[in-house]
């Protein structure tokens, strides 16, 4: 039952999901409520730094924490979907009402970041 974009992670299945995507559902989100005239670049801005700051508080006494989180419970994972998704929706709701291509701003940034920062020892 699993196809290529699809992926076990628990009881949920993964699949890629594209900004396009995203930002399409959202915008339908928020126009069926008319919530689109509260969607100011500036009143995205400020909603996006407080998601960001709840994004802090679940890291802010934890110290060092492992990749892939092999001591946190499935319900501290949850949260932290959770936060991160809020944060992930701002940033591309703001692109959006900017009229910006997140996805390819993105990759145009990885690769200013490489010519930046060129690889000088490969790792082994």
């Amino acid at each position: 039952m699993e196809n290529n974009n699809s992926h076990e992670y628990g009881r949920k299945v993964m699949k890629d999901v594209s900004l396009q995507e995203i930002r399409d559902r959202l915008a339908e989100f928020s126009r069926v409520r008319g919530w689109d005239q509260y969607h100011s670049p500036r009143n995205l801005l400020l909603a996006l730094v407080g998601e960001v700051g709840e994004l802090s508080e679940i890291f802010q006494w934890k110290g060092e924490v492992a990749r892939g989180l092999p001591n946190w419970t499935s319900d501290d994972k949850e949260h932290l979907e959770e936060e991160l998704s809020d944060v992930l929706l701002y940033l591309v709701q703001l692109a959006d009402v900017c009229g910006l291509d997140l996805g390819q701003a993105a990759l145009t940034k990885i690769l200013k970041n490489a010519k930046k920062y060129p690889v000088t020892n490969k790792p082994t």
